[in-house]
């Protein structure tokens, strides 16, 4: 997403299906102001932070269904995945946006931004997340999103 001048503001994000909690949506952002030798968007690093973090919230071991974007899967990518005994990694077929319940995330995200212009870059980042806050509160909203695409988690109970 793009604010007014130049920038990017970068989001990854999870959601997350747990036995007997409510439905999460953890995410981060990473805004890119154009300047030399800043990083434009997540790395391999940056996805593995993001899934230590689920972890540490969700206590407990990670099946991940991925999308087949090139950092999911490289090389780097499968060190920092195999050094991590508690995640499992199943991959969503090729281009299948519609099987990927964050699509939902990102699409609700852009409808409710299209209308504002923000001022600077950081101005668009600051209501990037704070969209993003209020949905982590709005579990129907969340769960519809896994609904949308016809999947139903497959959870064991504890």
């Amino acid at each position: 997403m793009s604010g007014k001048g130049s920038g990017r503001v970068s989001i990854a994000g999870l959601i997350c299906v747990k036995p007997g909690e409510r439905t999460r949506l953890i995410y981060r952002t990473i805004t890119h102001h154009g300047r030399k030798n800043e990083k434009k968007g997540f790395r391999e690093t940056d996805y593995a932070a993001l899934l230590d973090a689920a972890h540490q919230q969700l206590d407990s071991p990670i099946v991940l269904v991925w999308d087949n974007l090139t950092a999911h899967h490289d090389a780097v990518m499968q060190k920092l995945i195999d050094a991590r005994s508690w995640l499992t990694v199943s991959r969503f077929p090729t281009y299948a946006p519609e099987l990927n319940p964050v699509e939902g995330v990102w699409a609700n995200l852009k409808n409710g931004l299209g209308n504002l212009a923000a001022r600077s870059i950081d101005q668009l980042t600051a209501l990037v997340k704070t969209r993003l806050k209020k949905m982590q509160y709005r579990t129907g909203l969340i769960d519809a999103f896994i609904a949308e695409t016809g999947l139903t988690p497959a959870i064991d109970p504890p």
